[in-house]
Formats: C-alpha cells, sequence, structure tokens
C-alpha cells in the first residue's frame, strides 16, 4: 500500500509532534481507516515532506509522530504557466487537476471573448479557492511537494499588457498555426503556454497574443478540445525539453 499523503501547510512549524488539522484527520481516521503505527508522509506545499508515524487516533484526532524531514524536489525541469482559458466548470477542474500532476508551476485563467465563464467579484474568488483545492487533491496523488499558482482569471487583453517585457518563451496554440514544438529552439527559461477556449480565439485576441511575442504552433492536423490542447500541449513540452524523457 502506498504511504498516505497529506497537504499540512503548518507542519512546517512542527518539531517531533503534530497534529492532523481536522479535515485530514476526518479522512485519515474515516476514509483510509488508518490506525496507530501506520506512517503518512505530510508536505507543505512549498517543497518539503515529512515522514509521520501516527501514535493516536480518535473520532477526531489523529496525533502524530514526525520521523523524518526532506527537502525532496519533483518539480520538472521546464518551468511552465499554463494560461487557460475559462470553460465550462468540470473541464477547468480537469485542466487545474492534470495541469498539477503535469508539473505546472502556475496557471493563469483568462477570460476571452468566447469563453462560457465569466468570473468576477466574490464568484471568481471562490472558484479560485476551489481550483486550490484540486490542485492540493492532485499534489497529494502524484508527489509533487510544491504547490502550483493558481491566479485569480483576468480578461484576456488585460492579462496581454503585463506581458509586453516578459523575456518567457510563449507558445500559443493554434489549428491553422504551420509550425510545431520540435521546430523551435530549446527555451533558455520558463514557458508560457497559452490555450484558447471552446470555439478557439478571436482574431483580434490571435492578432493580441503575436504582437505580445507569442509564436503560433499546431499539435498535428487534428482540432483538439480546449481541455485536451491543454494537456497534449504540456505533455509534448515535457517531453523535449522537460522530464519526461
Amino acid at each position: 500500500m502506498t504511504t498516505p499523503r497529506f497537504y499540512c501547510p503548518q507542519i512546517q512549524h512542527a518539531t517531533t509532534e503534530f497534529e492532523l488539522p481536522p479535515a485530514a484527520a476526518h479522512h485519515a481516521n474515516r476514509v483510509l481507516r488508518l490506525r496507530v503505527n501506520d506512517e503518512v508522509r505530510l508536505f507543505d506545499g512549498i517543497g518539503n515532506e515529512f515522514l509521520g508515524n501516527i501514535r493516536t487516533i480518535s473520532d477526531s484526532r489523529v496525533a502524530l509522530q514526525v520521523l523524518q524531514v526532506n527537502t525532496i524536489s519533483r518539480e520538472p525541469l521546464l518551468c511552465i504557466t499554463l494560461a487557460q482559458a475559462l470553460c465550462s466548470n468540470e473541464k477547468i477542474d480537469w485542466v487545474m487537476q492534470k495541469a498539477t500532476e503535469l508539473g505546472a508551476v502556475e496557471v493563469q485563467p483568462l477570460q476571452t471573448k468566447r469563453s462560457m465563464k465569466k468570473l468576477t467579484g466574490e464568484r471568481a474568488e471562490k472558484r479560485v479557492q476551489h481550483w486550490v483545492g484540486v490542485a492540493i487533491a492532485a499534489c497529494e496523488q502524484c508527489g509533487r511537494n510544491t504547490l502550483p499558482n493558481i491566479h485569480p482569471p483576468l480578461e484576456f487583453s488585460a492579462w496581454c499588457s503585463t506581458l509586453a517585457n516578459i523575456p518567457d518563451k510563449k507558445f500559443i496554440l493554434l489549428p491553422e498555426a504551420v509550425t510545431t514544438l520540435s521546430q523551435q529552439p530549446k527555451p533558455q527559461g520558463p514557458v508560457i503556454l497559452l490555450i484558447g477556449p471552446e470555439g478557439g480565439f478571436s482574431a483580434e485576441e490571435t492578432q493580441l497574443a503575436q504582437q505580445v511575442g507569442f509564436t503560433p504552433i499546431r499539435l498535428g492536423a487534428r482540432i483538439l478540445r480546449t481541455e485536451t490542447a491543454a494537456m497534449a500541449g504540456m505533455a509534448a513540452l515535457q517531453t523535449l525539453w522537460g522530464d519526461f524523457i
């Protein structure tokens, strides 16, 4: 059985003993049915991992002895920011989960002309909190000890205005593009991957993206769904220049 993992940012302040927060304690006790002397791994979201041994357990409390503290990096060699146009709740949740598993360092949701969802104010704040929860669960599953930075949604043109002087290599996936990633030189720093909404970017958005330095690329001769394009693009980047091979 794989040692269970829990996200516990408070663990960084622990010495030899630590008590799981209520949600993690409930999951350990009621869902995983862990028992005294079972081992668990905790991570703080900023790169540290802790091995603990359960000393006492009750309905609402799980107390651990901290056995080891390790700084274990499972971050990819290539620093990728995924800029994803907003889509349906189910699809954007899936993108957040898989982007975390594939090693995205940052995720920037974008309001575009053809986005199905418009998120502002309190609704946007709640969605970001939800996405962070999705990313935490993905980190618990995939072994990452560093959480990706999930930004609040931004309007597309406002976001583009922040990029003009950023040296990161920028790629935009477009079905009409004529070049592929394999034809591009290896990036010497971080990469931004821009994915459009269902229905694609408008002509004005495509033009604006290229004006701020995005290189159009294609992934084969087929038109991919927005959530498929995001994952295929990230996997291609990791295969060419990251840690996949």
